[in-house]
């Protein structure tokens, strides 16, 4: 398959191909830009909007998914037993609506809300508001629902939305790739911002760093896109399988379903890919496999071997009493720094 654009950025940023060295002028050129506005909102020049209720950021600060979609879903299952009533703003990327702000249902389409807003409706059950203007999509959130707190899933770096505790999710296979910002590696912000913020979770890390926590995914169903059935994954190990991902790190899943013992033949497709039926054409029955985010934009022309598997975030105990502890000390706090 020739590669795209995508995976050739992917292969210089994260397997050292020195040609990207020669983008390095741009990348010196892009943290001077980055670095000069976040001064500008810090001094007020460029404005920023509080919220009249506590804000939690999830974001990252590499192109591309880390896993911050699950790590939302279980901040507001976790907000939701400690007596919050949450509610979620995102861009909604790779959606196509023109109408911003705009709340997200069970029932919207993923070609405008985009898939990972969809996915937390389904999953959350909690107010969802999409928007490129987060203050704007936070205001209408607020105004027509009763809520407490905010998540802006992604929006680390949109500082027009002043926020109080900031979390940062790592690839724990990737991390930081080259350590360089776009375009010579994959940083949107220099390395030395994750230690402004408040947390720093790893997605399956390989190993932690000082004041790391490890999220890992627990997953062991598949669920069926045509009629909803459940089975677990222990049931296809051993089988020939199709498996699919339009994730930022496709390699995830597909090490994660030949650890539970399944045979697949695997396809990756750019990150928030826009699925056609005919990306899902293998002539043959075996049962096609795909991640809940790109199952959302196949459930139109799914058929009987279409599943998909759902995964929920695992985090230590140690993590749900700091977060605990920050919102009690730091919701009155100002985190552009």
């Amino acid at each position: 398959m020739k590669k795209t654009l995508t995976r050739w950025l992917e292969d210089a940023w994260y397997k050292e191909m020195y040609i990207s060295a020669w983008f390095m002028p741009i990348s010196m050129i892009y943290v001077d830009v980055m670095r000069f506005r976040r001064f500008l909102y810090r001094v007020g020049i460029k404005k920023s909007s509080r919220l009249p209720v506590p804000v939690i950021i999830v974001g990252n600060l590499t192109v591309g998914g880390t896993g911050k979609t699950p790590l939302v879903i279980w901040l507001v299952a976790f907000l939701k037993q400690q007596g919050y009533k949450p509610g979620v703003i995102s861009r909604g990327y790779a959606g196509s609506s023109s109408q911003t702000p705009q709340a997200v249902t069970i029932d919207s389409d993923p070609a405008l809300v985009g898939d990972e807003p969809l996915v937390l409706a389904r999953r959350c059950a909690c107010p969802i508001v999409i928007g490129v203007n987060r203050p704007a999509a936070a205001l209408q959130l607020l105004a027509n629902n009763d809520c407490d707190i905010i998540i802006s899933d992604d929006g680390l770096q949109h500082y027009a939305l002043q926020r109080d505790i900031e979390i940062v999710v790592v690839d724990g296979e990737r991390r930081f790739g080259n350590g360089y910002c776009l375009p010579v590696g994959p940083l949107r912000e220099p390395p030395e911002r994750v230690n402004t913020v408040d947390l720093v979770v790893v997605n399956s890390p390989k190993e932690l760093l000082d004041g790391e926590f490890a999220m890992q995914y627990q997953g062991d169903s598949l669920i069926n896109l045509q009629n909803g059935e459940r089975k677990s994954l222990t049931e296809f190990a051993g089988k020939q399988c199709h498996a699919l991902a339009g994730i930022g790190n496709p390699s995830r899943f597909f090490t994660q379903l030949a650890a539970a013992g399944l045979n697949c033949e695997t396809q990756a497709f750019p990150d928030h890919h826009a699925f056609s039926a005919d990306d899902v054409k293998f002539n043959d029955d075996k049962p096609l496999i795909m991640t809940e985010k790109d199952a959302v934009k196949c459930t139109g022309f799914a058929q009987p071997h279409f599943w998909y598997l759902p995964v929920d975030a695992v985090l230590p105990e140690t993590y749900s009493e700091q977060l605990l502890t920050l919102l009690k000390d730091k919701t009155h706090g100002q985190k552009i720094a």
